[in-house]
C-alpha cells in the first residue's frame, strides 16, 4: 500500500476526544471534539463521530455510519428492570444518527438492541431497549420507540410519533406525524391518528420500492378484505388465502397478520 493510501486509512481523532484504550477503532474513522468512547465499543471503518457524541456500553458499529453532535449511543436502558447486566447495541453499515439521537442498550443478560443498514434517525429520535430495526428505516424528528418494538425494512415514521412497547411495524409502511401507535401496523399500509388507524395502502411507497403492479393490486385486495369487508381477522385471513394470487409480498402480509401479538391496528371504518 502506498504512503498516500495508508494516510487516507488512518483515523482522525481530535485531541480533546476521550477514548478508552480498550475501544476498537477501525480505519479511516473520524472522531470530533469532546466525543467520549467507552471501553467495550467497536467502531467500523470510515465511521464519523462528531462533537460531544457519547458511545458507551457493549456497542458494535458497522462501516461508514455518521453520528452528529450530542448523540448518545449504548447507554443504560431507561428501564427499572435493568440491573447492570451485560447487554448490547448492534448497528449495521451506513446509518445516520442526527443531533441528540438516543439509542439504549438492551435489558437482559446478553440481549441486544439491533439496528440494520442505511437507516436515518433524525434529530431527537429515541430507540429504547431491545428494539429490533431493519434496513432503510427513517425516523423523523422527535419520534420515539418504546422497549421491544420491532420495525421491519423500509418503514417511515413521522415526526413526534410514539410507538408503544412490544408493537411490530410491518415493512414498507408509513406512520404519520404525531401518531400514537398502540397496536401492530401491518406491512405496506399508511397509519395515522391518536390512536393510530390504518387509512390506506402505501401505494407510493410500494411503487418506489419496485414492487410490481400485479402484486400491488393483490395487496390492495388484501387491504380491502382486512379493513373494508366487515370480516374479523381470522375470516379475512381465510379469504385472502383463497382469493389472492401468491407472491412473496402477499405471503409476508399473511404471515405478519397470523403473528400479530398485540392485535392489528384498526381501520378508519371499524
Amino acid at each position: 500500500m502506498t504512503e498516500e493510501k495508508e494516510t487516507m486509512r488512518q483515523s482522525i481523532i481530535h485531541p480533546t476526544a476521550v477514548i478508552d484504550p480498550a475501544a476498537q477503532i477501525g480505519a479511516g474513522v473520524k472522531i470530533g471534539p469532546y466525543a467520549v468512547i467507552g471501553p467495550n465499543v467497536v467502531i467500523g471503518d470510515g465511521t464519523e463521530i462528531m462533537a460531544h457524541v457519547t458511545i458507551d456500553g457493549w456497542t458494535r458499529i458497522g462501516k461508514n455510519c455518521r453520528f452528529f453532535p450530542s448523540a448518545s449511543i449504548g447507554s443504560e436502558p431507561q428501564d427499572l428492570k435493568f440491573k447492570g447486566e451485560k447487554s448490547y447495541v448492534i448497528i449495521g453499515d451506513r446509518s445516520v444518527f442526527r443531533e441528540f439521537v438516543t439509542v439504549s442498550r438492551a435489558t437482559g443478560e446478553e440481549e441486544e438492541t439491533r439496528i440494520g443498514n442505511d437507516c436515518l434517525f433524525q434529530a431527537c429520535t429515541h430507540v429504547a431497549h431491545n428494539c429490533i430495526i431493519g434496513n432503510n428505516v427513517i425516523m423523523s424528528n422527535c419520534a420515539g420507540l418504546a422497549g421491544h418494538v420491532v420495525v421491519e425494512d423500509r418503514v417511515v415514521i413521522g415526526g413526534i410519533a410514539g410507538v408503544h412497547q412490544f408493537v411490530k411495524i410491518g415493512r414498507n409502511s408509513m406512520i404519520g406525524g404525531l401518531a400514537k401507535v398502540v397496536q401492530d401496523i401491518p406491512p405496506f399500509v399508511i397509519a395515522d391518528g391518536q390512536p393510530a388507524r390504518c387509512i390506506g395502502l402505501n401505494s407510493v411507497g410500494l411503487s418506489r420500492a419496485g414492487i410490481p403492479e400485479n402484486v400491488r393490486r393483490e395487496l390492495k385486495k388484501a387491504f380491502r378484505l382486512l379493513y373494508r369487508s366487515g370480516l374479523n381477522l381470522g375470516q379475512a385471513i381465510a379469504e385472502m388465502e383463497q382469493e389472492l394470487d401468491s407472491s412473496e409480498e402477499v405471503e409476508h402480509f399473511l404471515r405478519f397478520l397470523r403473528n400479530a401479538d398485540r392485535g392489528i391496528c384498526r381501520g378508519t371504518k371499524d
